[in-house]
């Protein structure tokens, strides 16, 4: 349990893409987001997310790799998916469904109602990493 001392509070999602450039225009494009910042280097790349940052930074770099080791490629096919998915949420899934489709993501599911109150469809980002668009569950 955190103590009164210390409130952390959830700052970054960092993807690690093939290209920092690319992935932040891709995302600001295909899902509506700003972007906040890419660096001149093109080693790390901001949206305008609210409170938490989505942030991009290149799949092999020194300072990580040497440190926390190097970082797993995304998929290796169509029916395999990185042990992580970014979500994003909608008043009108299908537009968004539509619009991320339209401006490059990969369709894997259309848009449909789910059991929990929710409506979902997944896409494919430009790395192959999954984004689920749906809705804010009922």
């Amino acid at each position: 349990m955190a103590s009164n001392i210390i409130k952390p509070a959830y700052a970054y999602t960092v993807v690690y893409v093939r290209d920092v450039a690319k992935s932040v225009e891709f995302y600001s494009r295909a899902f509506g987001y700003n972007v906040r910042r890419l660096d001149e280097s093109h080693r790390w790349g901001e949206l305008e997310s609210g409170q938490t940052t989505i942030a991009f930074t290149p799949l092999h770099q020194h300072e990580t790799d040497d440190l926390t080791g190097k970082v797993q490629s995304s998929t290796r096919s169509d029916r395999e998916r990185a042990p992580l998915e970014v979500c994003f949420c909608y008043h009108d899934v299908d537009a968004a469904f539509k619009r991320a489709v339209e401006n490059g993501a990969v369709a894997v599911s259309e848009p449909e109602d789910k059991e929990w109150g929710q409506k979902v469809g997944y896409v494919r980002d430009i790395d192959g990493i999954v984004v689920r668009i749906g809705s804010h569950v009922k």
